[in-house]
């Protein structure tokens, strides 16, 4: 299988994806997104971790023609026509399903792709010619678990795969400020900074055990799922392997769209 032939390693991206908005916006952030794309060559297959397809057991979605999920509410029409029709790749999710020892993982056939995938890949690329495979969030697993799983998936980098992990450092919604669309509330700048600098620092510990960190962090990460994604492309990091940050920027106060490129 061409995309499964040995190659340099791939860079792994934990991508902070916000609004569905930005999907039709023409901003800073999806800029930064496109740009990104282009610093790289580009790959045989891209391997999304959403923050919204959470289940109960891990699955990937092994269809040949996944669907576009609308899976928001109280947005322009806009939003809900736009289709992102980028094949899938049933050989990619054979290949997770018989390698992955940490974790049973089962072929999906009636997910697709969702608003975390598609909103940031079809600004990284717009033709949407790279076949796209998703991987689950398992709800029933442990924090440290998503780590692990991870760490599994870090020879795929080496097969022309690019794995991009979709949420948002800082995400609380009950929080949101609508009118401050430029800025962030002093406690989510603080975590922000904090869990970055835990992730310069490789302190995996302190990052799964986020939940004994400080308050501002708690606020931050109210429920997991916008969170786990980071786990997993600090799990696919190599020791001593360089990281950095782009669109590094709190917005509504209360989200953060920082996200990292390892590699």
């Amino acid at each position: 299988m061409r995309m499964l032939k040995d190659t340099e390693t791939f860079p792994a991206l934990f991508i902070g994806h916000g609004s569905p908005m930005n999907a039709i916006e023409d901003n800073e952030f999806s800029k930064g997104w496109n740009a990104m794309a282009k610093s790289f060559p580009k790959p045989e297959v891209i391997l999304c971790i959403s923050a919204h397809w959470e289940t109960n057991g891990s699955f990937v979605t092994a269809m040949e023609h996944p669907r576009t999920i609308h899976d928001f509410g109280g947005f322009p029409k806009e939003l809900f026509a736009v289709e992102y029709p980028a094949p899938g790749c049933p050989e990619l999710a054979d290949h997770i399903i018989n390698t992955i020892k940490t974790t049973s993982v089962k072929p999906n056939l009636a997910w697709g792709i969702d608003h975390g995938c598609w909103s940031v890949v079809m600004k990284m690329y717009p033709d949407a010619d790279i076949p796209v495979v998703q991987l689950s969030l398992n709800r029933d697993a442990t924090i440290k678990s998503h780590y692990d799983l991870g760490e599994e998936l870090i020879s795929l980098r080496n097969k022309g795969i690019l794995i991009i992990g979709s949420g948002n450092i800082v995400h609380n919604l009950r929080l949101i400020d609508w009118y401050n669309s430029n800025d962030g509330h002093e406690w989510a700048i603080k975590a922000n900074e904090q869990l970055k600098q835990l992730i310069v620092n490789n302190d995996i510990d302190s990052l799964v055990d986020y939940q004994s960190l400080s308050k501002e962090v708690q606020l931050a990460i109210p429920t997991p799922d916008h969170y786990y994604p980071l786990l997993y492309i600090l799990g696919v990091r190599k020791e001593n392997e360089a990281i950095s940050f782009f669109n590094d920027k709190c917005v509504y106060g209360s989200l953060s769209m920082t996200s990292i490129k390892i590699g």
